[in-house]
C-alpha cells in the first residue's frame, strides 16, 4: 500500500503537555497523525479511514469573545474541522512589531477549536486574498522595498517571509496533528495558479520553510481553482493539491481537472462556495439554498473531503476590507462580509444553516450538543449626533499623524499610513484658464476643494480623472484622498495609494502640504470645541460628529442604520465598526457586537465625508440591512 506517511507516535503524557485535552476522534490513546492513503483514496486520521467536512471561519473577523460560540454552532451543524486563514498584517502591523495576543491569539482560537472537537486546516498564507486587505500582506512591504516582488522569490520577500513564518510556525508546532493536535493540514501559499508570475522556485521556497516546523506532523497541500490553466501554477512537488469550486460546476470536470495533478488519494473541494463576496454599488450576493445542498451532496457521495467557504463570515471591521480588479479596474468590497454563509454576520443561524445540518446527517455522525437559535438583539433607538469639529479645522489636524511639505505627493505608504485619508494641498498656478482642468490620478477617491469649498469627486473606481473648476479666481486646491483597501486579488499586487499625479491646464502642481489621517484613534476629539455647522452636502470639508445612547442591561448585538447619510466611517466607544456608505449600497446597516457595548452610556463618533441629513440622528436597531439582493448559483 503506498501512503505518504506522516503517523507521529507520542506518549498520551507528552501529548497532554503539549495541547489542553485529548485529541479528537483518537482511536488508540497516544497515536495521533494524519495521512493519505492513496491506494484506497482516502485519509487517515489516527490509522482509520476519515473524511472531513470542514467550514471557514477567520478568527480575525469576529471579537475573540465570540470564538467559542462560533465554533460551537459549526460542531453543532456536523463539521468535523475549521479551517481558518492567518493574517499577516494583523500580527506583524510594523516591520519590528509583532502582535500574537488578545485578538491576534491564533493559538488560543486553535486550542478553542480542539476543545470544541474540531480539526483544523491551517491557512498561513503569506498571501490570504480572503478579501481582505492586500490579501493579508502588510503593505509597509512596499514602503521598505519599494521595487519588491511580492509573491515571488525576490530574495528581499522572502526574508521578511521567513522571519513571519518563524514566528507563526513556532508558535502553533505543539498544535500539530503529530503532536497530539487539532491542525491536520497547512496550506502552501495560495491560489497561486491565479497569479501570473507563475514562480516554481517560490511555491517550493515557502513549502520547504514551511516544512521545516511541520515535520510531516501534518499534511501540507494547495488550493487552486479548478482548471488545469489554474493547477499547472499551483501545485507543488510533495504537497497534496486540491480544487475549489462553487454549486454550478460540472464536478466531474473540476474533480477531472484536479486528477491530471493528483492522480490518486480522496478527492478534495477546499473552497465550495456557500455564498459570494460583496462589492460596493452591486446588488448582497447570494446563493441558493437548493443549489448549495444539492451539490454538496453529490461531492459527499464521491466520498469527497469538502471545506466550506464560508461557513461563518463576520465583518470586515476598521479600513481591512480589501479590493478585487487591476490596472483597469477597482471594486472595493462592503464591511460585512455576511457572506450569505450559514452562520450569518452576527453569527446566527439560517435556513441554509439547518439544510446543511439535515445533508450532513446523511454522511457523518453528529454531537450531542443542542441546535443554535437566533439570539436577541439590542433596538437602542435613535442617536442625536452634535458636530464637534470640521477635519479643515486646526484642531482636526491633532489627529493627523504626519504633516510634512513635499515637492511631489507622497504615497499612503511613503507615509507609513496603511489606510485612512490624506489631504494634499498646494497653491494653484498663476494664469489657469477659466474653467480651468484639474487631472489626476487618484487611489482611491478624491474629494476635491477649491479654498476650502468642494468642487468635485474624482474616482478609481468610476474612472474619473479629471474635473471642471469653475472658480477662476481661487488660490488654493485642496484634494482629500481616501483609501478603500489595497487590491487583494488580481496581477497587481503593488497597489500604491494616495495622489499619484495631479495638473491644471497640464501645469503639475508641485509643493504640496499633506496631513495624512489613520483615524485608528479619535480620543483626541473629547476635547475639541463644537464648530459652526450646516446639515447637507459637507461643502467645507468633512465632519465629526459625536453622540451617546443608553444601554440598560446585558448589551446585545445590534446594527447602526446610516440610512440617509452620504459616506463616512462609524465608532462605537472606540472601536472602528467600518465604513458605511448607503447611497451607493447595498449595505446599509453595520453590524455592532454586543461585546463591545457596555450597561450604561455608550459612545457613537461618526466621520461624515460628504452629507450629514438634517436632524443629525442615526438608529441602532435590531435587524441588518444588507441592501438588495442577487441570488445566483456560483461555479467558481
Amino acid at each position: 500500500m503506498r501512503r505518504l506517511i506522516i503517523l507521529v507516535v507520542v506518549t498520551l503524557t507528552s501529548a497532554l503537555e503539549l495541547v489542553s485535552n485529548v485529541p479528537l476522534n483518537s482511536t488508540t490513546p497516544g497515536v495521533y497523525g494524519f495521512e493519505v492513503d492513496y491506494e484506497n483514496n482516502q485519509f487517515l486520521l489516527d490509522g482509520k479511514p476519515f473524511r472531513y467536512v470542514s467550514g471557514s471561519f477567520h478568527y480575525f473577523r469576529t471579537p475573540k469573545v465570540y470564538w467559542r460560540d462560533r465554533l460551537r454552532k459549526m460542531r453543532a451543524a456536523g463539521l468535523n474541522a475549521v479551517s481558518t486563514y492567518v493574517e499577516w498584517s494583523l500580527h506583524q502591523p510594523r516591520p519590528n512589531v509583532w502582535r500574537w495576543s488578545g485578538e491576534a491569539d491564533i493559538v488560543e482560537f486553535l486550542t478553542i477549536a480542539q476543545q470544541e472537537d474540531l480539526l483544523v486546516l491551517l491557512r498561513p498564507g503569506p498571501y490570504i486574498c480572503a478579501e481582505r486587505d492586500l490579501g493579508g500582506l502588510p503593505p509597509w512591504l512596499m514602503t521598505l522595498v519599494p521595487d519588491i516582488k511580492m509573491r515571488t522569490n525576490d530574495a528581499r520577500y522572502m526574508e521578511y517571509v521567513e522571519a513571519y513564518f518563524q514566528q507563526l510556525l513556532s508558535r502553533v508546532q505543539p498544535l500539530l496533528r503529530g503532536n497530539g493536535g487539532p491542525i491536520i493540514m497547512v496550506q502552501i501559499e495560495n491560489e497561486y495558479g491565479s497569479f501570473p508570475a507563475c514562480d516554481v522556485k517560490y511555491r517550493e521556497g515557502l513549502r520547504d520553510i514551511i516544512a521545516r516546523y511541520v515535520e510531516n506532523k501534518a499534511l501540507l497541500y494547495t488550493t487552486d481553482g479548478s482548471g488545469t490553466n489554474y493547477l499547472r501554477c499551483g501545485v507543488v512537488a510533495e504537497a497534496y493539491a486540491t480544487v475549489d469550486f462553487g454549486a454550478a460546476a460540472n464536478i466531474t470536470r473540476s474533480f477531472g481537472a484536479m486528477r491530471k495533478y493528483q492522480p490518486s488519494g480522496p478527492l478534495v473541494n477546499s473552497e465550495y462556495y456557500t455564498g459570494w463576496l460583496t462589492h460596493w454599488d452591486e446588488a448582497f450576493q447570494r446563493v441558493s439554498t437548493a443549489a448549495f445542498i444539492r451539490t454538496l451532496k453529490a461531492m459527499l457521495n464521491l466520498n469527497a473531503s469538502v471545506n466550506l467557504y464560508m461557513m461563518y463570515g463576520g465583518t470586515n471591521f476598521g479600513f481591512t476590507a480589501g479590493a478585487n480588479g487591476g490596472e483597469d479596474q477597482y471594486m472595493p468590497q462592503i464591511t460585512s462580509y455576511d457572506y450569505d454563509a450559514p452562520l450569518t454576520e452576527a453569527g446566527d443561524p439560517t435556513d441554509k444553516y439547518f439544510a446543511l445540518r439535515d445533508a450532513l446527517e446523511q454522511y457523518l455522525p453528529m454531537p450531542n450538543l443542542s441546535l443554535p437559535t437566533v439570539a436577541p438583539k439590542g433596538n437602542y433607538g435613535v442617536v442625536s449626533l452634535q458636530p464637534i469639529t470640521r477635519l479643515f479645522d486646526s484642531q482636526a489636524r491633532r489627529l493627523a499623524a504626519k504633516v510634512g511639505v513635499f515637492k511631489i505627493p507622497p504615497t499612503f505608504e511613503q507615509l507609513d499610513l496603511p489606510t485612512g485619508i490624506v489631504l494634499y494641498e498646494t497653491e494653484l498656478p498663476v494664469g489657469v484658464k477659466d474653467p480651468a482642468v484639474l487631472t489626476a490620478a487618484v487611489a482611491d477617491r478624491a474629494l476635491v476643494y477649491l479654498d476650502d469649498y468642494l468642487v468635485g469627486t474624482l474616482s478609481r473606481t468610476l474612472k474619473l480623472k479629471t474635473l471642471s473648476l469653475q472658480n477662476p479666481y481661487a488660490k488654493r486646491i485642496q484634494i482629500l484622498v481616501e483609501s478603500q483597501g489595497h487590491l487583494n486579488f488580481g496581477n497587481v499586487v503593488q497597489d500604491w495609494k494616495g495622489l499619484l499625479s495631479a495638473k491644471v491646464d497640464d501645469k503639475p502642481l508641485k509643493n504640496w502640504n499633506v496631513s495624512s489621517f489613520p483615524l485608528d484613534n479619535l480620543q483626541p476629539v473629547a476635547n475639541f470645541s463644537i464648530t459652526s455647522f450646516a446639515s447637507g452636502n459637507q461643502v467645507n470639508g468633512p465632519f465629526i460628529l459625536r453622540g451617546s445612547f443608553k444601554v440598560e442591561g446585558q448589551p446585545l448585538d445590534t446594527y447602526l442604520n446610516a440610512v440617509g447619510w452620504g459616506k463616512g466611517v462609524a465608532y462605537v466607544n472606540g472601536h472602528n465598526i467600518g465604513r458605511y456608505w448607503p447611497k451607493t449600497g447595498p449595505q446599509i446597516t453595520l453590524y455592532v457586537p454586543g461585546a463591545w457595548l457596555k450597561t450604561g452610556v455608550n459612545e457613537l463618533i461618526v466621520i461624515e465625508y460628504e452629507y450629514v441629513p438634517a436632524g443629525l440622528k442615526m438608529i441602532f436597531q435590531e435587524v441588518p440591512n444588507l441592501g438588495r439582493s442577487h441570488m445566483r448559483v456560483r461555479d467558481h
